[in-house]
C-alpha cells in the first residue's frame, strides 16, 4: 500500500484480493470508508484483512497558513518594544550597580549595599588604625626613648616636642577621642547585633527562650580589650583629666610625674602599669594579626598542615606580644619608674594630684 494524501490505496505490485478478481481486477472502482479505500463491491472487513502494510500519512509540522512567519501569530509590536526597553534598562542598572560596588575610597571602604556586620567591622578596624598611630608615638616617648637615653629628664624634651601633635584642640579628639570611642562602641554594637540575630533565627519570644540561647562567644582579643578599657580610662584620668580639673592644663605632666608616683606608691604603680602594658600589648598585637589575616583562626581548613600553621602563628604572635610588652616595661619601669621623687614646688604639685587620687579612692571604697 502506498500512502496518499487523504487516505490509503493499494500498491500496484501487490496482488489483488479474490474480491478484486471477481469484480474485474485492474481498473475496478474503489469505495472510501473511514479514510481507507477498498475495492468496489468488497466489504470493510475484507478490505481491512487485505491490507499488508500500514504507513503513516505524511503530516505537515507547520500549517501552510503560518509558513514563513511561525506557528503562533505575531504579538503586538508595541509590547515587544516595551519589553525590550525594560530589559535594556534593567541591564544598564545592573551594570551601574556593579561599577558602583567596585568603587573604593582611599581607606578601602567599598561603596555599595552592605550589611550591618560589614559596616561595624570596618568601623572597628579602621578606628584602631588611627588610635594605633597615637599609641606608637606614645610608646616611643615613654619607653623607647628613655631606654635609649637612660634618663627620664633627658627624655622629657622629646615628649614635649611631640605632645602638640596629639594634645592640641583639634588633634586630640580626632586622633585619640573619636577613634577610641568608635572602636569600643562598634565592638559592643557588633556583639549586641549578633545576639539579636541569634534570637530572631531561633524564634526566641519569652525570657525563658532567650536564656536558653547562649550569647556569642567572646574571643581572647575582645576579652583583653574589655579588660583594657578601665585601665586606660584610669590612666587618662590621672595624667590628663585630673590635671586639667585642678591646674587648668596638663603642662606639668611628664615622665617625672610617673617617676614621682612610682616612688611614693611603688606597689600600686608597678602593678597597675604592668597590667596596663601587658594587656595593651597583647590586645594590640593580636588585633593587628587579625586585621592582617595572620591569626590562627584564619588558617584555611582545607590546608593539609593547618594544625602546624596554627601552632606556629600562636607562638609567633605571643612572642611578638611579649617582646613589645618587655620593651615597654623596660623603658617605663626600668628607667622612668626608678628616677625617684621630684623636689621643689613641682614635687608639691605632684603630691597634691596624688593626694586627690587617694582621697577619691578612699571615698569610693567607703
Amino acid at each position: 500500500m502506498a500512502p496518499k494524501k487523504g487516505g490509503w490505496t493499494r500498491k500496484k505490485s501487490e496482488k489483488p484480493s479474490r474480491r478484486d478478481d471477481a469484480s474485474g481486477g485492474e481498473g475496478a472502482s474503489t469505495v472510501s470508508e473511514g479514510g481507507t479505500r477498498y475495492a468496489a463491491g468488497s466489504s470493510a472487513e475484507e478490505g481491512v484483512m487485505g491490507l499488508t502494510q500500514v504507513d503513516p500519512s505524511p503530516f505537515e509540522d507547520t500549517p501552510s497558513d503560518y509558513k514563513g512567519r511561525g506557528y503562533f501569530p505575531d504579538t503586538d509590536r508595541k509590547g515587544k518594544d516595551r519589553e525590550r526597553e525594560r530589559r535594556s534598562r534593567h541591564s544598564s542598572d545592573d551594570r551601574e550597580k556593579g561599577r558602583s560596588s567596585k568603587r573604593t575610597s582611599g581607606l578601602g571602604l567599598r561603596l555599595g549595599d552592605h550589611g550591618t556586620v560589614w559596616w561595624l567591622t570596618r568601623i572597628q578596624k579602621y578606628s584602631s588604625y588611627a588610635f594605633t598611630a597615637f599609641v606608637g608615638l606614645h610608646v616611643a616617648n615613654t619607653s623607647l626613648i628613655p631606654l635609649a637615653t637612660r634618663s627620664a629628664l633627658e627624655s622629657n624634651r622629646y615628649l614635649l616636642l611631640t605632645r602638640p601633635y596629639y594634645q592640641s584642640a583639634y588633634a586630640e579628639p580626632l586622633v585619640i577621642g573619636l577613634p577610641l570611642v568608635a572602636h569600643i562602641t562598634s565592638g559592643i554594637a557588633l556583639r549586641l547585633y549578633r545576639r539579636r540575630e541569634a534570637l530572631r533565627k531561633y524564634g526566641a519570644e519569652t525570657r525563658t527562650d532567650k536564656r536558653r540561647i547562649p550569647w556569642p562567644s567572646v574571643s581572647g582579643t575582645s576579652a583583653l580589650g574589655y579588660a583594657l578599657v578601665p585601665l586606660a580610662a584610669f590612666h587618662a584620668w590621672t595624667t590628663r583629666l585630673l590635671p586639667l580639673y585642678q591646674h587648668g592644663d596638663s603642662s606639668l605632666i611628664n615622665l617625672s610625674y610617673i617617676s614621682h608616683a612610682s616612688a611614693i606608691h611603688p606597689y600600686i604603680s608597678f602593678t597597675g602599669f604592668s597590667a596596663l602594658v601587658g594587656i595593651g600589648a597583647w590586645h594590640f598585637v593580636w588585633g593587628a594579626a587579625k586585621w592582617m589575616g595572620f591569626s590562627p583562626a584564619q588558617v584555611r581548613s582545607s590546608d593539609p598542615q593547618k594544625y602546624l600553621i596554627r601552632k606556629r602563628r600562636w607562638y609567633g604572635i605571643n612572642f611578638v606580644s611579649a617582646l613589645v610588652a618587655g620593651l615597654w616595661l623596660a623603658g617605663g619601669l626600668g628607667i622612668v619608674g626608678r628616677q625617684g621623687k621630684v623636689q621643689g614646688w613641682v614635687g608639691k604639685e605632684y603630691d597634691g594630684l596624688l593626694g586627690s587620687i587617694k582621697s577619691i579612692g578612699t571615698r569610693w571604697m567607703k
